[in-house]
Parts: C-alpha cells; sequence; structure tokens
C-alpha cells in the first residue's frame, strides 16, 4: 500500500476579525412575482449582499471536500482546525466524521467571526501547531498495518496541510513556513505512544484570500522543498468565486483527479416542454480512466483548456442511452471509477444524476476524427446507488484473439524465425534452485545469464537475414555444437565435417535450400549460385567469430578459413582419426590464417571480451532475473 500526502489533510481556517470583512462582491437578488408599473405597489430593488471573506472560505473547502468524499468514499481523510483566539478542532480521523453534515454542523455551532477587535487577534500559528499535531495521530489504516510487527518500517506518516487566511505582508508568510518547519523537527524529536507516528513529509499549502479590489497582494510561489520532511506553496487568490475556482484546480492535482465534460446532452426545456436543447454536464474523476485516450495519437487534440480554471478537460459526446437491465450486449470495460459532478446543484447534472440512478447506462464517444470514425471510449451507468465512469478498450479487446506474431507494424507480414525462437527458448529454460545445495564457485545465476549469452553470440531475427540458419541438417551439427562453452576434440572433428561438407556441395555445383534464395545480401548478382555459397561461407566465418571462447573453437574457425583461403575443397572423408592428427592439422591451420576480406576483425589468441547479452542480438532482449524471496531463477524474454 502506497501512503501519498492524500490521505490525511488538515484545513486551518483563520475564524478572526480580519476573515469577517467583506469581499466586495455583490451578490444580485430577485423577487419572485414582482408587481409591475411605477406605483406605490411597484418592485423596490433590493440592496446587494457580500459574502463576508469567512464566508468564501468555508464554502470553497466545503467543495473540495465534497469532490473527495464523492469520489472517495474512504481512505482519504480531511479535518478542520479553525483559529481565533482558541484553536477550536472540527471532526476527527474517524471515517464516522468523513462527510459534509458533520463538518457543517460545527461551522454553524462556531458562527460567523466577529468583526471587532477588541475581542482580540486570531493566532494563526496556533493552528497550524494543532494541525501538525493532528497529522501524528495514525488513522484506522495505519494502526492496522501496524499490528504486524514487519510491516512497521514500511508504514509511512504523510499528510497535507492548508492554511485559508487574508495575510497582509510577504514577511509574515515567510515566518509561517519557517516556524512550520521548525515545528515539525520539534514534534518529530518526541517519543511517541503506539497510536501515533513521526511525520515523514508534509505538504503545507497557504492560501491568501483578499476582497476586490485588492488592497495589496502577496507574490505567490510554486511549490518548493524546502527540506525532506516540508514542501511549501504560496497562492494569492481573490475571494469569491475565483476563491472556489482555486480550491477545485488544487483538489485536482492533489487527488490525481481529471475533468470530463458530457456533451449534447439532449434535455427537455423547462418552460416549454415540447422542444429539448443540448446541455453540457463536467464531471471530476480519477485521471486513470483517461488512461487508454493518453495513448492516442491526437490526444492533445482532445485536452481543451477550461475557462477561468487551471485545467484542461475532454470532451466527450453522448449516445443514445441504453437500458441495463435489458441489454444483452456486453462491453469490454477495463476499469471503473466513481464520479463527482462539478456544478451538483445545476438542473443539467440533477438531469443526469437522476436519469443514471434510474437504471439507464450512457454511452460516450469520442470527438470524430478526419475519417468520420465513430470511437466509444467510455460507458458512464450506476451501481449500488453510485455513480461510475467506464473505462472502455479502444483497441483490441481482450476477449479477441492476440496477433499473430508474424503481424508486423502496419498490416506488414513478416518472416521471424519463430520456430527457432521457440527452441531457444525450450533450450534456456530455467528451473527452481535451493541455495542449500552446493553450486560451485559460479552462481546459479551467473551460469544461466552466460549460457544465454552464448546461445544469442549470433541469432538472426528473420529468415531472410540468414543462410546458415536455413541449411536444415547441413549446418545443424555446427549450430548447436558452437554454443557450447567447451568443445571435445570429437565436437571439433563433428564441426569440421560439416566445413567439408559444404565445400563438398560447392565443388558439385549443388543447388541451396529455397529459403536462401531471398537472402538480402545477395547484391547485384541475383540468385547465382557461387554469390549464395560466397554468403553463406561469409555468414559461417562470423558465427565461428562471435563464438571463438576457446582453443578449440579457434580450430573449427581455423579450418574454415584455411579450406577459404586455398580455394580448393579438401575431401570430406579425409578427416583425422586421432587427437594427435587433429591437433597437428590445427596448428598447421592456424599458422596460415590471412586477414581475408570475409573476416570482420583479425581473432586475437587471448580470450574475447564478453558481450553484452542485450546488444548481441539485432532485435532480441533478454534479461536474466533472480527472485531471492521465492528462491527461484526466472528468465524474461521480450521480443521488440
Amino acid at each position: 500500500m502506497s501512503w501519498p500526502n492524500s490521505l490525511k489533510t488538515v484545513f486551518v481556517i483563520d475564524h478572526g476579525p480580519v476573515m469577517a470583512r467583506p469581499s466586495d462582491l455583490p451578490i444580485e437578488l430577485d423577487v419572485f412575482n414582482k408587481p409591475r408599473g411605477h406605483g406605490p405597489g411597484a418592485f423596490i430593488p433590493v440592496t446587494p449582499v457580500c459574502k463576508s471573506l469567512w464566508t468564501c472560505a468555508a464554502e470553497a473547502s466545503f467543495e473540495y471536500c465534497r469532490i473527495v468524499w464523492d469520489i472517495y468514499p474512504t481512505g482519504r481523510l480531511i479535518r478542520f482546525m479553525i483559529c481565533d483566539t482558541k484553536v477550536n478542532p472540527v471532526g476527527s480521523w474517524g471515517t464516522n466524521q468523513q462527510n459534509l453534515t458533520s463538518i457543517t454542523y460545527h461551522f454553524a455551532q462556531l458562527g460567523v467571526p466577529v468583526s471587532d477587535s477588541r475581542l482580540g487577534d486570531s493566532s494563526i500559528m496556533h493552528g497550524l501547531t494543532a494541525a501538525l499535531e493532528s497529522l501524528t495521530e495514525c488513522s484506522d489504516a495505519q494502526l492496522e498495518k501496524l499490528k504486524s510487527p514487519g510491516n512497521k518500517s514500511k508504514v509511512h506518516n504523510r499528510g497535507r496541510v492548508i492554511c485559508i487566511s487574508s495575510f497582509r505582508e510577504d514577511g509574515y508568510v515567510r515566518s509561517l513556513e519557517s516556524f512550520f518547519q521548525e515545528t515539525i523537527v520539534q514534534i518529530n524529536q518526541r517519543n511517541f505512544p503506539p497510536t501515533h507516528m513521526p511525520i515523514h513529509h508534509c505538504d503545507f499549502v497557504v492560501v491568501n484570500i483578499y476582497p476586490n479590489p485588492p488592497t495589496l497582494t502577496l507574490k505567490e510561489h510554486p511549490r518548493l522543498e524546502l527540506s525532506p520532511l516540508l514542501s511549501c506553496e504560496l497562492i494569492s487568490v481573490c475571494a469569491s468565486r475565483w476563491l472556489a475556482s482555486r480550491l477545485v484546480s488544487l483538489v485536482l492535482q492533489h487527488y490525481e483527479l481529471a475533468s470530463t465534460t458530457v456533451t449534447g446532452i439532449p434535455m427537455k426545456e423547462e418552460q416549454n416542454a415540447s422542444s429539448s436543447a443540448n446541455y453540457d454536464v463536467e464531471i471530476f474523476h480519477p485521471v486513470a480512466a483517461h488512461a487508454d485516450i493518453l495513448k492516442l495519437k491526437n490526444e492533445s487534440a482532445l485536452f481543451l483548456m477550461k475557462e477561468g480554471y487551471g485545467y484542461k478537460t475532454v470532451t466527450l459526446k453522448w449516445c443514445t442511452p441504453r437500458a441495463t437491465s435489458n441489454s444483452v450486449e456486453m462491453w469490454p470495460c477495463s476499469s471503473a471509477y466513481r464520479i463527482s459532478p462539478v456544478d451538483v446543484t445545476s438542473r443539467p447534472s440533477s438531469c443526469l444524476t437522476n436519469f443514471l440512478l434510474g437504471g439507464r447506462s450512457v454511452m460516450l464517444e469520442l470527438p470524430r476524427s478526419g475519417t468520420g470514425g465513430r470511437t466509444t471510449s467510455h460507458m458512464l451507468a450506476a451501481h449500488g446507488g453510485e455513480i461510475f465512469l467506464h473505462s472502455l478498450l479502444i483497441g483490441r479487446s481482450v476477449i479477441e484473439d492476440p496477433p499473430s506474431i508474424s503481424e508486423g507494424s502496419g498490416g506488414r507480414v513478416t518472416d521471424y524465425r519463430i520456430p527457432d525462437f521457440g527452441e531457444l527458448m525450450k533450450e534456456n529454460k530455467l528451473v527452481p534452485y535451493l541455495l542449500s545445495e552446493p553450486f560451485g564457485p559460479t552462481l546459479p545465476i551467473e551460469r544461466a545469464s552466460n549460457r544465454m549469452e552464448r546461445w544469442t553470440q549470433y541469432w538472426p531475427m528473420t529468415i531472410s537475414s540468414t543462410i546458415v540458419f536455413n541449411m536444415g541438417v547441413h549446418m545443424e551439427t555446427l549450430t548447436k555444437i558452437i554454443v557450447n562453452e567447451e568443445l571435445t576434440d570429437d565436437q571439433v572433428i563433428e564441426c569440421k565435417k560439416v566445413i567439408y561438407n559444404l565445400l563438398a556441395l560447392e565443388s558439385r555445383n549443388e543447388p541451396l535450400p529455397p529459403t536462401c534464395s531471398g537472402h538480402r545480401d545477395r547484391g547485384a548478382k541475383g540468385n547465382r549460385r557461387e554469390e549464395q555459397y560466397r554468403i553463406l561461407f561469409k555468414e559461417c566465418e562470423i558465427m565461428l567469430r562471435h563464438h571463438c571462447r576457446s582453443e578449440q573453437h579457434r580450430r573449427v574457425l581455423a579450418c574454415l578459413l584455411e579450406c577459404r583461403s586455398k580455394g580448393t575443397a579438401p575431401n570430406p572423408l579425409l578427416v583425422p582419426s586421432s587427437t594427435k592428427e587433429s591437433a597437428q592439422e590445427t596448428n598447421s591451420a592456424r599458422s596460415s590464417i590471412p586477414d581475408t576480406p570475409l573476416s570482420p576483425v583479425a581473432m586475437p589468441a587471448a580470450k574475447a571480451p564478453r558481450l553484452d547479452v542485450r546488444s548481441s542480438i539485432a532485435g532480441l532482449m533478454f534479461h536474466v532475473l533472480y527472485q531471492d524471496d521465492h528462491k527461484a531463477l526466472l528468465v524474461l524474454v521480450h521480443q521488440l
């Protein structure tokens, strides 16, 4: 389980006289059934009213909590510290306190701040200290994890403190940041009881609100890491609707949420039921619901900046709704996430919510591209009285058959050596190895890695890029023996027989197998047999040089180079019958090894340096892993 800063959040809101000031943003009021005319009973306009800074801060924080608790009913905890002459804690980390009903009840008990400064100024620093003290208290999830002794080191205590007040100068905000940082260090030096933990990291967000027009605005600064324990951010915003929109943008950042706007919702007009109009409804949800959209090529065109806000929204079009109870069509759904309407009190949001809670589902499609095709990407449906946004698979469904390995990009058919690749995997299987058994000077993981490296020193990916591996029985003995770490004298003789047999085939001018005629390195001379044999021996030399790791391997390479340099084919039946004859022949061949044009580099007598397994084969990457927890060796083969 991860422990992000969003698990515990504390709001510290100033309740002093400074928050009793009006926001100076009037709210126009209207009276229903107002009389017409200019006589004695004519309508008298109502004086506009202004919300106080305290009311703006309370409403914005309530909206922040509503969005969080709509999407995360459990696991995301929020509480408040209200500061005037003393600190008034509101709520706790208990799940029964995580609802708007409980929070608004406590706010109503506190009442509005009093503008009389003679009662004393509020101390915001005491509220910050109380907030840090509350962060040291363990939540139910932390206490559950701490019951297991092995999980104590894995449980982290992170949180976030959001301070809302009206400040007059930058110096006071800087002093708050310094005080907050020093308080964390002091608190962490205490001895904590079993129900408390030190703070591993805290995100401190200072929100400065001011009336309109502003008398003094503070300079904002983005999130800064002040220490390994603390990060700080300063936001300065005008009260009223600008404060609410700024906290909405913050909740998207703090909880990794995203916005989706459902457009084209047909809805009957309230005044005229016979006509209908199209409306838009914006919803919030976890950002993971857009995972498939982010993989599209034109994904940037789908995200539009929300006017008046600091975030982007994805526009999805309403499709024909379906009744979930009667629908027999199954949609390939990959995930489902809770949603929260942005404007919960608007008529379009209310109608859409009631429509979905009535047992209907709504399909959402991406905007049509230039080709005009329709792509259904999401579905809205309710389960157990809660509305979820379902992410549908845009590409190939998991219930469909996987594509053939021979299908390349764009539908291009490739000629991969699929059967040979299967044999390679069978020959290099790994099994669990008990560490209690003796394994000698080399670890099993090293032996497995060395074996994989030897087998993949030279391994062409496609049929058209090789002739050696298309020769069948003519080269099978050589390709299987040469990958061994050490060769015996008998194995060297078998390899030489293969070389002599190839020379005999060339001398008799016998044709190569049909699969060798399409080699991409055949040159301008086409499929002439001498050209094919030249490429065959060139590739054979390259393969032998890649595997030239011991004296016995060099004997095989020397035999090939000697035969090709002389230009004559010895009698394949005249094979050395003893080890002594074989050694004499090898010494004679090694003394006459030339640097031919077919040789990439001259091979030194010393052991060749090890090649990286990942770079030794074109298009393949072999990772050898060791899993200590299960005492097992695993191998992962990945085809690019």
